[in-house]
This record gives structure tokens, sequence and C-alpha cells, in this order.
């Protein structure tokens, strides 16, 4: 039969060169295609009517392949489904349809895009003969047989294929069954011609036939093996039962009722021990070189290991509690106030779900530490995971010990660790958490610190719930603005602000100092520090919230004074203010100490860090020009939002401020922020900006010992801010005299320590009006202009 019996439509389609395997028509199947041209072939027909070309490579290693690396006949063949996967790839179910051969390609790029002829018919135009009817006849024996040898095709689709009367479905149906090479796959598809098509898969039929029988053969030589392999495991068992009962215990079946033995002494619920105890049966089932004996070892390791059963003791004495915290930390009253009314309740109350404590606070204020005292006043173990950077879930409950080398997750390796089910259980830097493929950690902790749900935490590895309600669990974070909402509503946020330069030196008198002297082999006979010479270290070699830096730089004087104790067979080195630089070299830092003078046109706000609190100086400059407004520093859009704002409001009160009306007509005024490289944004320099600016347009200074901070409405109100205690430590460590502040962040000064207040005047403002009044001086007073 010739082509004269097809129909022949020509169409332009999207194509995909597919690689190692053909579809034929009338097939059903589903295929990945990762390829950015594939991908866009898919889109591309997805949008106009679902049919795409699908050819094979010639080459399926070709990655990138052009015209003449795919074959020009394929299928036609209709989009059933897409589904996008993981990586980008999209995983497609495609129907063949009929045949199609290129004509020609009308474009590469994006995708191919071919134009083919498709080649359909209708059955009543097919006139089988007889040699037709005896080639189909011989392309279905030879079906039967291959199914009969081969278990890779299921038996009932014989019924399917006997009743196919079109002769060239019956070649693609049984085509698309068989495993063939590419090569033949496209034999088949470029025979047009029906008895041609059927000649064809008969002789290839009869091959895999042969090959089938050979693998027979070798199959049956391999079962003999095996079945002597089994006697042989039968055998063996019989030996055990022989020698169990002359008393000769194989090594196994000891390992094995040691591990039961165990399991029975441990109180744990019933379902778990249950199941632990099926596993050391199981053991004994397997074959001692199966791959999988390792793996139920190490599960019968770990449930016999973990604290099932054990708990500390809690001791329970708030005076000891309290001289443990203030013997460890100076300051922090407020924490530790905390930490005492919650061990007080566990006294009154044994059984309390313990709260999940979260302290937020800047680098190097003692948050670790504070957990560590609390698990020695409770006489409790401490362990302690690290969440910074930590994106795998698995990390948190494990691993299914379906993959090599499974393990549970850290919590339960830490549990194990502490051998106690009561330990204090610190997470350290929580906001530092992230999440990729691998699962979201952040959410596998919420039932973690959800004191509701963690008596039945289950970890992958073990599967079988392990109580955690005993566990106290303290998190340490540095900032809550990246901790998801739902697991920061599980804890309890205790904020730990700053330290002062008196509660540093103390600090540094009364731990640090004693500490390193110790490490580095020291005594005070050794080395003497003196106080001004540790003030120095504190204001000039350190700028921090904490005191990690002010420790290492104690360290380095002691390291120094070693080497010239060692090196110069000295008894005594004196280190005062004097010669300190000799030790630290030149002072690192000035701290921004308030200017002496007051200028024109330069303010001093008050800005929070994630590492505690900072002076800004804002200045200003005023020019002849066309009525720009000039923003620098690296701000962030808040903040040029809030110069805005207070452009506008002078611009609506510049009569009462005796500004002339015009002045953003024919002046440019340029407001610029030090420290450029630095990132800046927010709203609280909103007053701070407004009053540099009027007091360059009036050529009015600006005290110099004022600072501010403030957010400014159009109508000139000051609306309350955040992070006031460590703005104040920073304008007192600055020198600053006077602090203006919103009136509604009035209850914040109750959080400023006595010693601050004395020495500073806060100023309570709720207007615009009343800043200027306090920060802009009478003409005549000690001034520079800008």
């Amino acid at each position: 039969m010739k082509k004269d019996i097809y129909k022949i439509v020509e169409r332009d389609i999207p194509l995909i060169p597919l690689r190692g395997m053909s579809v034929f028509p009338y097939m059903v199947i589903h295929f990945d295609v990762g390829r950015e041209k594939s991908i866009n072939a898919l889109e591309k027909s997805m949008i106009d009517d679902s049919l795409i070309f699908l050819c094979s490579q010639i080459d399926p290693k070709k990655d990138d392949p052009s015209i003449d690396d795919f074959y020009h006949v394929g299928t036609v063949s209709k989009i059933k489904q897409m589904l996008k996967l993981p990586g980008g790839s999209i995983r497609v179910l495609i129907e063949g349809v009929s045949r199609g051969k290129i004509i020609n390609i009308k474009q590469e790029e994006p995708f191919f895009e071919a134009e083919i002829e498709e080649f359909t018919y209708e059955l009543e135009d097919i006139k089988i003969d007889k040699e037709i009817e005896a080639a189909m006849r011989l392309v279905v024996d030879d079906f039967e047989e291959y199914v009969t040898l081969s278990s890779r095709v299921s038996p009932e689709l014989l019924l399917t294929i006997t009743e196919i009367e079109d002769p060239g479905r019956l070649v693609d149906m049984v085509a698309s069954y068989v495993y063939l090479k590419p090569e033949d796959n496209q034999r088949i598809l470029e025979a047009f011609d029906f008895y041609e098509r059927l000649e064809i898969l008969h002789l290839i039929l009869q091959e895999e036939i042969e090959i089938l029988e050979i693998e027979e053969k070798i199959n049956q030589r391999v079962k003999v093996q095996i079945s002597k392999v089994q006697k042989e495991y039968y055998l063996r068992e019989q030996m055990k039962a022989i020698q169990k009962e002359l008393g000769e215990r194989d090594e196994l079946v000891e390992e094995v009722e040691n591990y039961k033995e165990k399991i029975n002494k441990i109180k744990m619920p019933k379902e778990e021990k249950e199941k632990a105890l099926d596993e050391a049966d199981r053991l004994l089932r397997l074959s001692p070189n199966s791959a999988e004996t390792g793996v139920i070892r190490t599960y019968l390791d770990w449930i016999v290991e973990l604290p099932w059963d054990i708990e500390t003791k809690d001791k329970i004495n708030i005076k000891s509690a309290r001289e443990i915290l203030n013997t460890e930390h100076f300051g922090l009253e407020d924490v530790k106030e905390r930490i005492l009314e919650f061990i007080a309740i566990r006294k009154l109350k044994k059984n309390m779900k313990g709260p999940i404590l979260c302290l937020v606070g800047p680098p190097g204020v003692g948050k670790t530490s504070i957990a560590k005292s609390i698990a020695k006043s409770l006489n409790r173990k401490f362990v302690r995971m690290s969440l910074g950077g930590i994106r795998d879930e698995a990390e948190i409950r494990g691993h299914r010990r379906t993959y090599v080398g499974a393990m549970p997750g850290r919590i339960i390796s830490l549990i194990k660790k502490s051998g106690s089910k009561n330990p204090v259980f610190l997470f350290d830097e929580i906001d530092k958490l992230s999440s990729d493929f691998r699962g979201d950690p952040a959410s596998a902790l919420l039932e973690v610190l959800d004191p509701e749900q963690n008596n039945t935490f289950t970890d992958n590895f073990l599967e079988a719930p392990f109580d955690l309600s005993k566990v106290m669990f303290i998190t340490t974070a540095n900032t809550t603005s990246s901790i998801p909402a739902p697991l920061l509503d599980r804890m309890e946020v205790i904020r730990i602000s700053g330290y002062t330069e008196e509660e540093k030196f103390n600090i540094a008198m009364e731990h640090l100092l004693p500490k390193q002297l110790k490490e580095h082999g020291l005594s005070k006979e050794n080395l003497s520090v003196s106080e001004p010479a540790v003030r120095d270290i504190i204001n000039n070699y350190t700028r921090e919230a904490g005191v990690r830096n002010l420790e290492r730089n104690i360290a380095n004087v002691c390291r120094k004074a070693a080497k010239k104790i060692v090196e110069d067979d000295v008894k005594t080195v004196r280190v005062n203010r004097g010669n300190l630089a000799n030790y630290l070299g030149v002072p690192k830092y000035r701290y921004d100490l308030a200017d002496d003078k007051n200028k024109v046109g330069v303010a001093t706000g008050l800005a929070w860090t994630a590492v505690g609190g900072e002076t800004l100086s804002i200045e200003v400059n005023c020019m002849k020009g066309t009525g720009k407004l000039q923003l620098t520093g690296k701000l962030g859009d808040v903040m040029k939002e809030s110069a805005m704002a207070g452009i506008s409001y002078i611009r609506a009160n510049s009569e009462r401020l005796n500004i002339e009306d015009d002045f953003y007509k024919d002046m440019d005024i340029h407001i610029h922020v030090p420290e450029g490289a630095i990132p800046k944004d927010g709203p609280s320099a909103g007053i701070t900006m407004a009053t540099a600016v009027i007091s360059a347009l009036t050529n009015r200074a600006i005290d110099s010992s004022v600072a501010m901070t403030g957010e400014i409405t159009l109508r000139g109100r000051v609306l309350p801010v955040g992070g006031i205690k460590e703005k104040v430590l920073a304008a007192h460590r600055a020198g600053i005299k006077k602090i203006l502040i919103p009136i509604e962040n009035k209850s914040d000064l109750e959080e400023i320590p006595d010693k601050v207040k004395k020495k500073i005047e806060f100023i309570l403002v709720d207007n615009m009006l009343q800043v200027l009044d306090e920060a802009l001086i009478i003409e005549g007073d000690n001034s520079e202009s800008n």
C-alpha cells in the first residue's frame, strides 16, 4: 500500500528532539523536559492547540542539537498534561496522534518550529489483502511469544492487541510496548507502507525472541545456583537451632538478646518498645551480609542510648540562683528577674510547661552565657545548637532510614549527648535560619518550640515520638525582624540592650581581666592594668554594644605582657593610660564626641543598629539654585521620605519660621549624612533633618550639646520611635547633655540606668516648634556658620 491512501495536511508546529526514546501514534507516555528550547516549545504549544512534533535525536548525548542532529520523520502528538518539577524541568504527558515529516525548519530560536506534512488515514480507505492479513497474524503470534518470554509486558495486553483490525495501529501499538533500539523504532516510523511496516516489525520481533530465549537459558542456570545458596542458608539455620539446644549461642543471637534486655529495662512508651523489639527480631532474620543489618544496628544503638527515662533533679533555690546570676553577669537586672520568676514558679508547680525564652540583643552582651548560667542555677545539663546558616530540615528532624548514612537530627543527637531528657537546650542565632529546596528548618521548629506539641516530637530516623516537654528551650537572636511570625509567637521575647561605659568597666575589672589573666598564665602580681587604661580601651579601642571586642583587646594586652615578662625577664608589667598605645597601637576609634561649637545646619540625631545605638550627624547646605533637594549618605527610602515630609512642613510654616515664602524656588538644599558608605534608613531622623534644614535657612546655629530622635509628620507632629535605650546610651558615650525624644516614648525612660539619667536632661516633645525652641540657640551665642 502506498502513500496515496493518506490525507496529507501541512502544519507549522513547535518541535522537540527526544533523547534515547521514540513516540508512536496512539502511544500515551510521559517524559521530563529540561532543555530551555524544549520548554519554550512546550509553552508555545500550550498557547496554540497543544500539538507538538516529536522526533528522535540521532546522537542522544548531544545537548544542543542542530537541524542535522535529529530524524526528520516523527510523530505529531497532543499534550495532555504538564507538571513543573523542582529545578526548573517539566514533566509532560503526551498522546501520539499521527506520523509526520519535516518539510522545512522555520526557526531555531527560541525553540524549533517546523513546517511538517501530517499523514492521516481512515480505516475504511485501507484494502486489507491476504498478504497484510498474514503479516498481521505473524506479528500477533510474535508478540504473544514475546510476552511469554518477557516479564516486562503484562499478558493482559494480548487481548487488546488481538482485537485491533487496523494494520498501522497494530504495528504502532506493538512497537510501543516492546523495548526496541532507537534505530529499529525509527525504521518502523519511517515505513509508510503498511505491509513494509509489518514486515520490519516481524523481523525485529524474531530477533528479540531469540535474545529472550538465550536470556531464559542463562536465568535457569542462575536459579540452580540460587537454590544451592538457599539450601546452604537453610542448613545454617538448622545449625543455629542445634547450637541453641546445645547451649552454644551464636554471636548475633547474643547481640540481639543484649539489645532486647536493654530495651526492656527502659521506661518508654509501649508502642515504641514493641517496635524496637520487632527491629531486634528482624536483625536475626536478615542475612549477616545484608546492608540493612547495619541500619538496624544503628537504629537500636540510638534507641538504647537515648535518655527515655533519665532526668536530672532540679535544684530550685532562689538565693543560690540569684548568686550565680550576679556572680557571672553584671547588670541585666530585667533578664535576671524574669529568670528568677521562672525558677520560683517551677518550685511551686513541678510539672509546669516551661515558656520558650528568646533573648534578643546585639552581639557580645552575654546572651549565650546567660543560658549557661540558667542551666547551672537549675542544676541541669546544658546543650547548644547553632542555627546560623542551617537550611536543611533534616538537621532538625533527621533523615529517614531509607537513605544511606541516615542519622537522627541534631535535637535528638544533643539530647543523647546531654544524657538527660530535661536539659537546658539553647538554639543560638535563631534569626539566622534560612531555607531552600531541602526544606524549611524554621517550620520544623514550630513543633519543637510548642509546649502543647513537643511531648510527641517524632524524628524521621527514630520514627518514634520522644517527649521534649521537660526540656527548657532558650533561643537567642540579634533581631526579631527575620524570625517568622508563627515561630516568634511561640516565644517570650526578653530584650537585652547594650552596656553603658560604667557597666563595661565593671565587667572588665570583675570578669574579663581575671579570666584573661588566668588563660594566659598570669597573675595580678605579673600584670597590673590601671582603671584609666581600661576606660581608654573601652572608649578608644572598641565600638560595640557588648564586650566581645573589649575582651579581645584585654587578651591582646595579656599576650604582649607575657612576651615582655619572658623576653625581658621582668616580674611585673604595669599598663597605664600613658603606655597603653605600646600594647594596642594607635587608638582605633574616636567616639563621636559632641562638638563644643554650635554650628549652623549641623544637627545631632540618634540611630539604632543591630550592634547598639549610634549618634548621627546630619549636615545641610543651602545654595542659590533652582529649588532642587539633594539627599546623600546612602539613605533608604523611608529616610528620604522623612526628609521630604520635613521640607513640606517648612514650606507650609515658612512665615511662622521667619523663612522666605519662595525659598524653594531659588535655593537648592543638600542634606548629607556622613559615613556615606554605611546604609541608613528609618523615620527616626525626621525631626533631626527638619531642624538642620531650618537652621541652614534661618542661619541660626544648633546647640551642639543637644541630640534628638523622632518621626516628623506633615503637620509638624513628633511621633514615637524605637530603640530609645540604645540611642540614649550612644548619646551618653558622646557626651550629649540634652536629648529630645517624643512625648509618647516617656515610658521608655524607665529602662535608662539611673547613672545616665543624672547626666542627661530629657525633653519630651510632641511638635516641631518645641524641638526648635530647645535646639536652636539665640543669636549671639557661640556658633560657627556653615
